[in-house]
């Protein structure tokens, strides 16, 4: 059995699936999604793969390269659908929204004067989005009229995707923290506690990492989540309402986890690696026939390659 893993900068997290790979002596290629091209009329070169592994940083990347590889008739972790859905914080809303999970009442506009009326009909704080991003970057807290119509206006000002949609949602009165549940399929593998005095309490932003319990409610919330957004591996965010339970924030398709390990005890390297191989076991592909030869547009990368 083959695994690519595609990538486009090493990471802790990608050197710790590497040495999961190695561990298992599982038969691996690292793929460099920056230096590599695809053919859609001849994919011979991937079929000698049995599942790829996708950990690109670029969400356009992984998905347009994903979308590639799904077409030669090879397996990924996390399918191109997973990564649409997830990718877009919007569209993940949707996606729970419709299955029943319950999550935090979203609105969206797409002009700053129904955005103010749609954060004051909602009530004071909220919190704004962008619905592409991650590690906490570009959210904001509203607390006030004032404070709205400084943002709405620097975001019209300043334009681009990121400021283009009005992604609103309620500010959930958590305790000073949030909640991250790591799945694989229908497993739930661990979860950590993330406490911060700031109300963003993401580990990139200096939250600090402890283990969860993971209580049966959570654990249904999650595969709740997970499978309404396509399954795969995935990490779950929740928010720990007062008033209604967890809330399911965001969901990840490709999660750093470095800060997770310890914590929980959890080899989730090794994890996401056996998750990887039955994926592959259920979706064999046919071999390359004798006599093809890989596409002269591709050149994978192998490091430690076996």
């Amino acid at each position: 059995m083959r695994i690519g893993l595609l990538y486009s900068r090493v990471r802790v997290e990608e050197r710790l699936l590497i040495e999961a790979l190695q561990a298992r002596a599982i038969d691996h290629e690292l793929i460099d999604v920056r230096s590599s091209s695809f053919d859609a009329h001849d994919g011979a070169v991937w079929r000698r793969f049995d599942a790829v592994l996708d950990r690109c940083i670029s969400q356009t990347q992984a998905l347009t390269v994903v979308r590639m590889i799904e077409s030669y008739g090879v397996p990924c972790v996390n399918p191109a659908r997973v990564i649409e859905v997830c990718g877009d914080k919007l569209t993940t809303s949707l996606a729970l929204v419709r299955e029943g999970v319950p999550t935090p009442r979203t609105i969206v506009a797409v002009e700053p004067e129904s955005a103010l009326r749609a954060i004051e009909s909602m009530g004071y704080p909220v919190v704004l989005k962008p619905t592409v991003g991650s590690w906490g970057r570009l959210l904001a807290r509203i607390n006030d009229r004032d404070a709205a119509e400084a943002l709405l206006e620097h975001k019209c000002t300043l334009g681009g995707p990121h400021h283009g949609v009005f992604y609103i949602q309620e500010y959930v009165e958590k305790p000073q923290r949030d909640l991250r549940v790591f799945v694989a399929g229908e497993e739930v593998l661990c979860g950590i506690v993330r406490s911060s005095e700031h109300w963003i309490t993401n580990t990139a932003r200096g939250g600090r990492a402890a283990r969860l319990d993971i209580t049966p409610e959570i654990a249904a919330i999650c595969r709740g989540a997970a499978r309404a957004v396509g399954g795969g591996v995935l990490a779950i965010d929740l928010l720990e309402c007062p008033r209604r339970g967890p809330l399911v924030g965001e969901v990840n398709h490709t999660m750093e986890f470095r800060n997770s390990i310890e914590p929980t005890g959890v080899d989730i390297p090794g994890r996401i690696v056996g998750y990887t191989l039955d994926v592959a076991s259920r979706h064999a592909g046919p071999a390359i026939h004798p006599g093809s030869s890989p596409s002269a547009a591709l050149t994978p990368v192998p490091l430690g390659a076996s």
